[in-house]
């Protein structure tokens, strides 16, 4: 649910740019995501850093682009975003105890050092590989088909790819249900 969540800005962007243009569509996502986490402070009184770095880039490409009056910021966003977790997540596997993947679910699961490196790695190659596809289509594509490649690609490329995730964990994990 909180993925969803997450991802509702990115549906007000898609709806105002349907509705109207990529210029307010631009001022709709900055003011939702900072509505966004300004929630999560107000119900939780924390912000997950991840929130705060998107809240930033969103602000910075986002301004950019309205302020130029120039798209190519606001395109370069989500290639930007993926790129530093990608980064975060590497530095986390070469540096420190803990990988950032076992940080965020190691309070959920448990497992073994080498599948913690292992998932963390697939994290990182997945964040690069989605701000490389972003680039490619913004690249080679009109901008209709980048803002549903935005919405429906990412959200489909995120979600297949949680799904092989939660295959490969499902192998790492104590059966349910058996008893001594």
């Amino acid at each position: 649910m909180k993925l969803l969540f997450d991802f509702f800005p990115i549906l007000l962007f898609f709806i105002a740019y349907k509705v109207y243009d990529i210029y307010v569509a631009t001022a709709v996502i900055i003011v939702a995501t900072v509505i966004h986490v300004a929630y999560a402070w107000l119900t939780t009184r924390k912000v997950a850093s991840m929130q705060l770095v998107t809240l930033a880039i969103i602000i910075i490409f986002g301004g950019l682009t309205l302020y130029l009056h120039d798209e190519q910021f606001i395109k370069w966003k989500p290639t930007v975003i993926n790129w530093l977790f990608g980064a975060a997540f590497l530095a986390s596997q070469l540096f420190g105890e803990k990988t950032a993947i076992e940080r965020m679910m190691g309070g959920s699961l448990v497992l073994p050092r080498p599948i913690w490196r292992r998932l963390n790695l697939s994290w990182v190659t997945f964040f690069f590989v989605m701000g490389a596809v972003n680039l490619y289509v913004m690249s080679h594509y009109d901008r209709d088909t980048w803002v549903n490649f935005k919405l429906f690609g990412m959200l489909g490329m995120t979600f297949v790819f949680m799904i092989l995730q939660s295959f490969y964990l499902s192998r790492h994990l104590p059966e349910a249900g058996v008893h001594e």
